[in-house]
C-alpha cells in the first residue's frame, strides 16, 4: 500500500536511485495524463517509476514532456478497456516550464528524472521531475563518502554530545 507522508500527500512510487545516479538541481512538480484504470491501479499503490524518463515530443500544441518507460500494472478488477502498462504518459507542465526543461536537456546536457509519483492533499496524481546530470563515478563515491562521514558524526554526537 502506498505510504502517507507529513504534508498531506500519499507516496505511489519514489525512484531512490535518481539521487544515486543524477545531480538533481531543480524540481518540478507534473501533472499526468491518466486512464480511469491508471488511477484506480496508482490508488492500490502499484506503481514503477525507478527505469522511466522524461522526454520531449513535437505534439499538436507544439512540443510537450512524456514519461517514458513508467510501469503501472493492470488494473485487477479492469475490463477489456483496460490501459498498457508501459504506455507513455503526458506530463502536464506550464508553458514555461516545459520551455526551461526542454532548452537545458537540449543546450546544456541535463536529464529530466522523475522522482516520486503521489497523490497530493486534493487527489490528484502529480509526479515530481528533476532537473539533474548524471553523476561521474567519483561523484557517486565521494557523495557515498560524505553521507558516510555525516552519519558517523552524528554517532558521535549522540554518544559523547
Amino acid at each position: 500500500m502506498a505510504t502517507k507522508n507529513d504534508a498531506g500527500s500519499k507516496t505511489i512510487a519514489d525512484n531512490r536511485k535518481a539521487r544515486h545516479e543524477f545531480s538533481i538541481e531543480e524540481e518540478f512538480e507534473a501533472g499526468l495524463v491518466l486512464t480511469g484504470t491508471e488511477v484506480k491501479a496508482l490508488r492500490a499503490g502499484k506503481a514503477n517509476i525507478a527505469e522511466s524518463y522524461a522526454a520531449p515530443e513535437a505534439g499538436p500544441a507544439g512540443v510537450e514532456l512524456w514519461l517514458i518507460n513508467s510501469n503501472i500494472p493492470e488494473y485487477k478488477q479492469g475490463n477489456r478497456e483496460n490501459h498498457a502498462p508501459k504506455r507513455s504518459r503526458k506530463l502536464l507542465l506550464h508553458k514555461r516550464e516545459v520551455d526551461r526543461l526542454i532548452g537545458a536537456v537540449e543546450r546544456k546536457g541535463y536529464t529530466i528524472v522523475p522522482l516520486r509519483l503521489y497523490f497530493n492533499e486534493r487527489g490528484i496524481a502529480k509526479l515530481r521531475v528533476g532537473l539533474g546530470k548524471g553523476k561521474a563515478l567519483h561523484d557517486k563515491r565521494a557523495t557515498a563518502k560524505t553521507r558516510d562521514w555525516n552519519r558517523q558524526k552524528q554517532r558521535l554526537m549522540r554518544d559523547h554530545g
